[in-house]
């Protein structure tokens, strides 16, 4: 289906989950099948039209004004081979229809914190997920690719394996992925939750966390975020009007409440125990309603204890910004089967500063990423929610991949055609 601005559904199929610079396309294809996306390109390259690409929003960096959006919101099927451990996911779908897929056999896939992320878009930036400790990235335990280039073209991309290792890792610069087939784990539940400490009363809650991230093993994927609540009525009583630090847990086996005794401590709010992995998204408990957000990201080498220190007092300030710190290392550490084009494998924590709304908080945010200048070794592109600047982008991947990809991008889209959150550009 095609729209217009004039059309009925004109502004729906647009708009996003990220709403600060929403999309304000020519025209909408709303596609539902794989011929309707190599037809939208074709019409794309003949009018020399760019072309953006959308199924949640979430990853939204900056708005594409005049040429073609690709709604894949409708184009969601999800099949699964039960006895491969697998699923072949169509490019609009969601965590939430994958799990919701996997879940009667017990299965789970790499999915993320919040299950309403395009699953796509998520694994073509990587994907650092909730089992990440253990199993790695979601780009790790992809098996195959079907891409539209931007000749219009549809392509099984392991037929060329530097685009198959491009995509995985290096987002969406290099064509319309229709669908992927992605490995799947014997996971029907795990021991998650949050523990929210008021960090007035606990102010040691990130020393602790830092400490005992040093000695969990790698069954153990677990965040700390530092979370101003308001003080309205939709906010759990615990919580609202506190500067929250939220331990965000997910652990498989059997020894989950042992592990993490060194933290329990006195939190106001404790929502950990064991889940079904079909309901993981209530360990980060994130907000389901659509808004208007930046955010920036560095991967760190080590997480000093003196830049963490300084974490709270920024949190806490007039504007209200959310501080996440994710912990990193197992199996990211480790080269996957079949080389990727993710980045910084050696990131043992990532740090990213979000803040809600549509003010400049550009100052702020380069106050409190200050600090860890001397431990900051790239970025993950996944969680820059904002413009980056060439230099920036480069940054995301390990030295001389960037000028892999740029070559790659000069093969699969000479003219620049496609507009993705990230583009790969020549310095």
């Amino acid at each position: 289906m095609m729209l217009t601005k004039e059309s009925n559904g004109y502004d729906e199929a647009r708009l996003g989950f990220q709403r600060l610079d929403p999309h304000r396309p020519d025209l909408i294809f709303a596609v539902t099948s794989a011929p309707e996306v190599e037809e939208a390109v074709k019409y794309a390259a003949d009018h020399g039209k760019r072309v953006a690409v959308q199924a949640s929003g979430h990853g939204l960096t900056r708005g594409n004004n005049g040429g073609v959006l690709i709604a894949t919101g409708d184009f969601n099927g999800v099949r699964v081979d039960v006895e491969q451990k697998t699923a072949w996911i169509e490019a609009g779908a969601t965590w939430r229809q994958v799990i919701d897929a996997t879940a009667p056999y017990g299965l789970a896939p790499l999915s993320g914190s919040f299950p309403g992320v395009g699953a796509i878009s998520y694994t073509l930036g990587g994907g650092t997920g909730l089992m990440a400790r253990r199993y790695g990235f979601a780009a790790d335990h992809v098996r195959r690719i079907e891409v539209v280039t931007a000749d219009g073209v549809r392509r099984n991309a392991g037929d060329d394996p530097e685009l198959f290792w491009a995509l995985r890792g290096g987002g969406g610069n290099f064509g319309v992925v229709t669908g992927i087939e992605i490995e799947l784990f014997e996971v029907p539940t795990l021991y998650g939750g949050s523990l929210y400490f008021d960090l007035a009363e606990n102010p040691a809650v990130l020393e602790i966390w830092r400490e005992w991230t040093r000695t969990v093993p790698d069954e153990v994927t677990s965040a700390i975020a530092l979370i101003p609540f308001p003080d309205i009525p939709p906010v759990p009583a615990p919580l609202r009007g506190k500067h929250i630090a939220q331990i965000q847990l997910a652990i498989l086996g059997d020894n989950g409440p042992d592990l993490i005794k060194p933290l329990k401590g006195a939190p106001v709010l404790d929502t950990v125990g064991v889940l079904p992995y079909a309901e993981s998204a209530r360990i980060f408990a994130e907000p389901e309603h659509p808004g208007s957000y930046r955010s920036r990201n560095v991967l760190l080498s080590d997480l000093d204890p003196d830049p963490l220190a300084t974490l709270p007092k920024h949190a806490s300030g007039p504007t209200r910004c959310v501080i996440g710190i994710r912990h990193l290392g197992g199996a990211l550490s480790r080269p996957p089967s079949i080389p990727n084009a993710i980045g910084h494998r050696d990131a043992t924590y990532s740090l990213t500063v979000l803040s809600p709304g549509e003010a400049d908080v550009s100052d702020l945010h380069r106050t409190i990423l200050e600090p860890w200048a001397s431990t900051t070794i790239g970025r993950s592109l996944n969680f820059s929610f904002g413009p980056l600047t060439t230099d920036e982008v480069r940054a995301a991947f390990d030295p001389g991949d960037y000028d892999r990809l740029i070559k790659l991008k000069n093969r699969y889209d000479p003219a620049r055609l496609l507009a993705p959150n990230h583009p790969l550009e020549q310095p």
